[in-house]
């Protein structure tokens, strides 16, 4: 139940591009029937900076959206944007569409659309333009196409947006965070629809060798599809991936008023940080359990009203076990009741978009009462006691069920959003 006196917020809309697949339909197929998005370079035509990929480099895996953005966008508009905006732009439209386009002041209209890192591979394509061809030969476009701000403000001119267009960075929390800054736009009064969400990709080698030298990546490259494993005893390190995912925000009066499908509540949010390290998290969880709690209370929620929790669990070998630990403080003896998915096993990591794709898995997985499996866990790792879907999705109870969404970042960033059922 909504606290007394807080505006209660729906979900009226949702979009997605992701590796398992150019909308959201599609990504939940998929999700649900366990499918790895994940894939070899040298399968990979077109990756930016493939040239760049030697003998030496040690991670050869990446998750490429599974329907290239060239592919659906005109290609007069597509030159405009840097892939990472492209991505925004198919994932927000859908996500405005399948709200049904609302009609209403834009000083009503928010947008609050995040990235991880943002217009990477224009900044390192016009960086060679300079330096092979001379100053005079750089894109008057560049510096509008790699500003970190352009995927949240093509989104905003589009649906004519003027409550206010904003851009979180907050690495792979950043998603979430957007998310969880639409709540506080609506129930602070400064917006009636917020459309909100992430967009990333770090589709070039530099990247990759640079995730690499951290020793963070996968090393699995001859098993691309079982190189995510998240909670697995074997688990070696993320697979790098692209995407976006988008959400409707709405106050309920709103959408009520437009006769509007709800896809089920943001009862709550909660924005923490660890102040520990700048790439590990605090080993025993205690800034990411701090951010589910206050997720709980900001929703009205209780542990036992969680189902199902849709984990970070990114599979690496320090985040992996803070979290479940994490997890076990919050919810203690409730804990081997809820069904625990950590989709990066089958989309990626999509940094400044996991958030957001993530969000809209945990919302589906309420509506759908499906929790969606988490893939190559062959062998939990003993010390992760939590009850993991493992191989197949799992049916979760009817009723008015809850259930938590987390995501934290390099630099000690925590983020969870707790959704309620409502059909």
């Amino acid at each position: 139940m909504t606290r007394p006196g807080q505006v209660p917020v729906v979900v009226t809309g949702l979009g997605a591009t992701t590796p398992l697949g150019g909308d959201v339909a599609s990504t939940w197929s998929a999700m649900l029937a366990g499918k790895s998005g994940v894939r070899s370079y040298d399968e990979l035509d077109t990756m930016m900076g493939k040239e760049w990929i030697d003998d030496d480099m040690p991670v050869r895996i990446f998750a490429p959206a599974a329907v290239d953005p060239t592919e659906v966008l005109d290609r007069v508009e597509a030159r405009k944007l840097d892939r990472c905006s492209q991505l925004a732009l198919i994932a927000g439209r859908e996500a405005w569409h399948d709200a049904g386009s609302p009609q209403i002041d834009g000083e009503r209209i928010g947008v609050v659309l995040a990235t991880g890192i943002g217009g990477m591979s224009t900044l390192i394509q016009q960086y060679d333009v300079l330096r092979e061809k001379g100053s005079r030969r750089i894109s008057p476009r560049a510096v509008p196409m790699l500003m970190g701000n352009a995927s949240a403000a093509w989104l905003g001119m589009e649906i004519g947006a003027l409550a206010g267009v904003h851009t979180p960075v907050s690495a792979c929390a950043s998603g979430a965070e957007a998310v969880a800054y639409g709540l506080d736009m609506i129930r602070s009064g400064r917006a009636d629809i917020v459309l909100c969400g992430g967009t990333e990709t770090a589709y070039h080698a530099m990247a990759a060798a640079g995730f690499a030298a951290m020793r963070a990546l996968s090393k699995r490259n001859d098993e691309p599809d079982r190189a995510s494993r998240p909670l697995d005893k074997n688990r070696d390190g993320f697979v790098m991936g692209e995407g976006a995912g988008a959400l409707v925000l709405e106050s309920a009066e709103s959408a009520a008023r437009r006769g509007a499908r709800v896809h089920g509540e943001l009862a709550g949010a909660s924005v923490t940080s660890d102040a520990f390290d700048i790439a590990i998290p605090e080993p025993e969880g205690r800034g990411s359990a701090r951010a589910m709690r206050l997720a709980l209370t900001d929703g009205g929620l209780t542990p036992q009203d969680v189902v199902h929790i849709n984990a970070h669990a990114t599979a690496t070998s320090v985040g992996d076990l803070a979290e479940a630990k994490a997890i076990r403080s919050v919810f203690e003896d409730a804990t081997d009741s809820i069904a625990v998915s950590a989709t990066k096993s089958m989309t990626g990591h999509l940094f400044g978009a996991a958030g957001a794709v993530e969000a809209i898995a945990t919302v589906l997985a309420l509506r759908t009462r499906m929790a969606p499996p988490t893939i190559n866990c062959d062998d939990q790792d003993d010390e992760i006691l939590l009850n993991v879907v493992r191989f197949d999705p799992r049916t979760l109870p009817g009723g008015d069920i809850a259930a938590l969404s987390n995501s934290f970042g390099f630099g000690g960033h925590n983020v969870s959003l707790a959704f309620r059922r409502t059909q």
